[in-house]
């Protein structure tokens, strides 16, 4: 069984530490935005469970976009490395770091 998108996501955020991704999604009818750094998933509108094993991002998620940015992420000034990539694009990044 291959990994769910959400944890994908977090282990590429393992391999290259210096990145924050930003990911706009459709969630159960609501768009959300999430931000994942170092392997731990937030959202950044709505309440985030306690429990890790929780997925923020759950597989049937629709992903609207992702943005790359340089952490320390600072929400007032992002310094950001690439905006609105689509989810074929980063599942091309996925692959070249192995995950």
């Amino acid at each position: 069984m291959s990994q769910s998108i959400s944890k994908r996501l977090e282990a590429y955020t393992i391999k290259c530490p210096q990145e924050v991704l930003i990911i706009r999604a459709e969630v159960a009818g609501d768009e959300d935005e999430i931000a994942i750094f170092k392997g731990f998933s937030s959202s950044l509108m709505r309440p985030t469970a306690f429990d890790p094993d929780v997925p923020v991002l759950p597989d049937t998620a629709t992903i609207l976009r992702v943005d790359r940015a340089k952490s320390p992420f600072n929400p007032k000034i992002p310094d950001y490395i690439q905006k609105g990539l689509s989810w074929s694009q980063m599942e091309s990044l996925l692959a070249k770091v192995g995950v």
